[in-house]
């Protein structure tokens, strides 16, 4: 495994997507979005009346998080990562139109898995427990769809060396799945 930390910027490539491997530590800046399950059914509800999302798709990454509200001086409250997997039924679909990545904490379905690799795409964990950390990584935020969700709104985040590890690269290599494999331990 990389010990070394890659630093990336956002919207991704397949080229940097390829150059990822699961493991390996990263740390991203520029424009992330957030979304969560409600948003994220809304996206299908667009895309099933053939309209745009709100956001570029092509090579974006989305955070599922649902922030804080921002304290008097900062520009966002704390922002740890949410369960990824709830999001998986929606994966196929939306790497499918260019998204090259996701953030979230949490192993993922096998069919993300076949999702990121079919689609040249990646996800990565970031740390649970530490929202008011990673916060400090977030330069910028604003609302752009979906503002009756409250906290679950989408958002535009703008990031400056967020860090994160590649859970699962676009070949397949899964660290949650190498780990219980190592360890002997049965899916949960």
């Amino acid at each position: 495994m990389r010990t070394d930390v890659i630093s990336i910027q956002t919207p991704l490539t397949d080229a940097v997507v390829r150059t990822l491997t699961a493991g390996t530590a990263v740390t991203l800046s520029g424009v992330v979005y957030t979304a969560r399950d409600a948003a994220h059914r809304r996206f299908m509800e667009f895309l099933d009346r053939g309209e745009p999302l709100p956001f570029e798709p092509l090579g974006a990454v989305i955070y599922y998080v649902g922030p804080a509200p921002a304290p008097p001086g900062k520009v966002i409250g704390s922002a740890g990562p949410t369960t990824a997997r709830r999001m998986d039924p929606f994966a196929e679909r939306l790497t499918a139109l260019g998204v090259k990545g996701t953030i979230g904490k949490g192993d993922r379905s096998e069919q993300v898995a076949d999702a990121l690799m079919k689609h040249t795409a990646v996800y990565f964990a970031a740390t649970g427990g530490v929202g008011a950390l990673l916060s400090r990584h977030i330069t910028g935020a604003r609302v752009i769809a979906f503002e009756d969700l409250g906290p679950e709104a989408v958002a535009e985040l703008v990031f400056k060396d967020f860090p994160a590890v590649v859970a699962i690269d676009c070949y397949g290599n899964d660290v949650f799945a190498e780990g219980r494999k190592r360890h002997q331990i049965g899916k949960g």
